[in-house]
């Protein structure tokens, strides 16, 4: 039989810790755990848990990618929260709270220029906008239409704001209204939902957004209904495999993520390729809804939620992403 090392051309290594970068193929024995384990390619995605947030909660925002994350605002089940904290892919460090402490907003661009809009304050509905900069947040223009449960796309200087609802009952102030960004102001654009509603995730840029899910009037009042945007309208595409509200997204129009959601609660996960969805066989390892996402649809990134409220973190590695794997014999 050949050696390891003749196929490979690499020796195993033996370690105290999992090495911080390996390459794809390497292996290495750990000798801490007393484990022998490789670098290989997934044939299907999965969720790993990671080191919890600081601050317990739901109705929270995201943004940025998986090892550079942003976590923001949200509801810790008794109030409402500005507490924003950053994740470098390891653990999360609390930063300068929201100006405006709200649940059940918007968000969206990096962990270094990120942009918080909309929500509930605790009083009322809100349009606040706000800017971060990598270390404290500053106010900018409001939203046009304040509006509570609605989604958002895009960057700091290129965003976008859709759907949500303004006042009670619900049905009177149901939104399909679409509103963008510039970096300093709010401009409400022609384009509207086809399918007004709240609860609905949104990801994607200013001209090629994307929303699924959501609550709307009608039967059902729940539904899987996905549309894109490109810049100026809306257009109805195919539905997601599951009918739910409350999700987690992460990604781009063309190759989205979205995870967790309700009624009930549940932690399934599907992906986009611009054209359908398709289910993952592998949900959260924590069911829930009203969590915040942020990453791309191979290396995504879920936080928060409820119920209960959490500070549960997980980490997404798509199908055909290297994981590290433990090698066992049969």
């Amino acid at each position: 039989m050949a050696d390891y090392i003749n196929i490979r051309g690499q020796s195993i290594e033996v370690v105290a810790s999992d090495p911080a970068n390996p390459t794809q193929g390497q292996i290495w024995y750990n000798s801490t755990s007393n484990t022998l384990k490789g670098l290989g390619v997934s044939s299907a995605g999965a969720w790993a848990t990671g080191n919890n947030m600081n601050t317990a909660r739901s109705g929270l925002v995201g943004a940025g990618i998986q090892t550079a994350a942003l976590a923001a605002g949200g509801y810790t089940g008794t109030a409402d929260t500005g507490a924003t904290e950053e994740y470098d892919g390891i653990s999360w460090t609390n930063s300068n709270n929201l100006n405006t402490a709200r649940r059940a907003f918007a968000g969206c661009g990096t962990q270094t220029a990120a942009l918080a809009f909309g929500g509930y304050d605790g009083a009322s509905f809100t349009g606040a906008t706000e800017e971060y900069d990598g270390n404290s947040w500053t106010s900018s223009n409001p939203l046009n239409t304040a509006r509570y449960l609605l989604a958002g796309a895009g960057t700091q200087t290129a965003a976008l704001a859709f759907g949500g609802y303004t006042s009670l009952p619900i049905p009177t102030g149901l939104q399909s209204a679409t509103e963008e960004y510039d970096g300093n102001s709010w401009t409400t654009s022609p384009g509207s939902l086809n399918t007004a509603r709240y609860g609905l995730a949104g990801t994607g840029t200013q001209t090629a957004g994307l929303t699924f899910g959501g609550y709307r009037v009608g039967a059902p009042a729940i539904t899987n209904a996905t549309e894109e945007y490109n810049g100026a309208t809306w257009t109805s595409v195919n539905a997601m495999n599951t009918t739910t509200h409350y999700r987690g997204a992460a990604g781009i129009q063309t190759a989205a993520l979205a995870f967790g959601g309700t009624p009930p609660v549940i932690g399934a996960t599907e992906e986009y390729d611009g054209t359908s969805w398709a289910n993952n066989p592998t949900g959260l390892n924590t069911a829930r809804a009203e969590l915040g996402g942020a990453g791309t649809q191979t290396a995504a990134l879920g936080f928060g939620g409820t119920p209960p409220t959490t500070a549960a973190t997980e980490e997404w590695n798509g199908a055909g992403s290297p994981q590290t794997k433990t090698i066992t014999v049969s």
